[in-house]
């Protein structure tokens, strides 16, 4: 699916967590036919092609501090980041989530997200120029049954956003956030069927989102045309938010 309206990232320099598939790899595609180098730093990423790929995981703080400075590097200095590497943990009650499953799915989606926003800020902040995009969820918005470190992590990814945003107002860099509804991507496999069902059944349109879909809207919010929203959350959720 190629894209719609194009966006001039021309001369960018982008760096894309969880870029190897989903999401991720729907955003990566969409930047780099705006015409921004892209670096994808993924469990998974796989070298070849026009993507610099950067094997690493989000939960490791020093491997994206090093994974900045290689697309630094390698490509340019990084205007762009965004978060897409998360989990959506299993589908538990809340009585049988055990501790180490509640720090994981924290590890990856809340602290993930805040390692990559602080090792890119620097430099955005010394050349007064960036854009940050991260990816939360609408259950951190609602909360979603047999999901409580999932609604909650992604919660955290929503509020991290807004002190972030307001952290840096008026150096240049921008912060935004986008909530989506379900999206047909891989991460459905760790999901039950009930958990997967009840999520549809809560979005008027009455189907799931499409990565290309998700990816129009981060486009957006991470090129240049985005000039005056910071710290916000963008619903993408085919009606289903209602604040």
């Amino acid at each position: 699916m190629g894209a719609g309206n194009s966006y001039d990232f021309r001369g960018r320099v982008a760096l894309v967590t969880g870029g190897a598939r989903g999401i991720g790899a729907a955003v990566a595609e969409r930047l780099r036919e705006g015409g921004a180098q892209v670096a994808v730093f993924d469990l998974g990423a796989v070298e070849g092609g026009e993507t610099l790929a950067i094997r690493g995981d989000v939960t490791r703080s020093g491997e994206l501090e090093a994974a900045a400075a290689r697309t630094e590097g390698e490509l340019g200095p990084v205007d762009v980041l965004v978060c897409c590497a998360g989990t959506s943990g299993a589908s538990l009650r809340t009585t049988e989530v055990a501790d180490e499953e509640w720090e994981r799915v924290f590890a990856i989606n809340s602290s993930g997200t805040f390692y990559a926003n602080r090792a890119v800020l620097p430099g955005m902040l010394e050349r007064a120029y960036g854009r940050i995009v991260n990816i939360a969820s609408i259950a951190g918005k609602e909360g979603n049954p047999m999901a409580a470190a999932y609604s909650a992590s992604k919660a955290a990814v929503i509020t991290m956003t807004k002190a972030i945003g307001k952290d840096v107002a008026g150096t240049g860099v921008l912060v935004n956030c986008v909530a989506p509804a379900v999206v047909e991507t891989p991460m459905l496999a760790d999901m039950s069927d009930e958990h997967i069902a009840y999520m549809v059944s809560r979005i008027p349109l009455g189907r799931m989102g499409k990565p290309q879909e998700a990816a129009s809207l981060i486009a957006f919010l991470a090129s240049e045309e985005m000039s005056f929203s910071t710290g916000a959350c963008f619903d993408l959720s085919g009606g289903r938010a209602v604040y």
